[in-house]
């Protein structure tokens, strides 16, 4: 966020930036970690923790915030996506980034969007950690034990704040979950996010 209160806008994160090699020792050390014990309540006061990821071919982690107008955009698609995925085995959350927003207007606006599907509320960035999520809206692909297999954008939408295609011409988190689907490696383990950075707190 930015001191007025309004969200920062980001294509990506400095550490994230530096350069692909850098970037790709982050991802090896983020996919050998283990998920850490959570407890994170949703919106509507239910508590979720990785028990829940047992038995699940993967788990999906949406990135957003209640002000990033790019992640407001993508509720739909969002939807979509785990209607046509979760059938499939695989356990769909979002995750408001912002832990200065107040719990009430965050269960206002999971309401406004129509999301079919938990937000979670993550005060220490807990989840954000785990995955090294960086924008609103970015995606991270885990396996139930934790294991990071890709973090990036949904698809290639959003060019830059405020221009967007008509729609999108590549489709990389269908294509990262159809590859996990189908027991391949992720073919772009890393794409880079158009959005909103994620507020760093200590």
């Amino acid at each position: 966020m930015d001191a007025a209160g309004g969200a920062t806008v980001s294509g990506s994160v400095s550490w994230y930036a530096v350069n692909e090699k850098l970037l790709s020792f982050a991802l090896m050390y983020l996919a050998a970690a283990a998920p850490p014990a959570f407890q994170l309540r949703d919106t509507q006061g239910v508590v979720h923790t990785p028990a829940e990821w047992a038995g699940h071919r993967a788990v999906v982690l949406f990135f957003v915030t209640t002000d990033c107008p790019i992640a407001n955009s993508y509720v739909p698609e969002m939807n979509r996506i785990r209607d046509a995925y979760a059938p499939r085995g695989v356990l769909f959350y979002a995750v408001q980034a912002e832990p200065r927003t107040p719990e009430a207007e965050v269960a206002r606006y999971a309401r406004e969007y129509r999301y079919t599907f938990p937000l979670l509320l993550d005060p220490h960035h807990v989840l954000v950690k785990l995955t090294g999520a960086t924008i609103t809206p970015q995606a991270a692909v885990v396996t139930p034990e934790g294991k990071l297999l890709y973090l990036g954008r949904i698809d290639n939408r959003a060019v830059d704040f405020g221009v967007q295609r008509p729609r999108a011409t590549e489709q990389d988190l269908r294509e990262a979950l159809d590859a996990v689907l189908a027991g391949r490696s992720v073919p772009h383990a890393f794409t880079k996010s158009i959005g909103c950075a994620i507020p760093r707190i200590e």
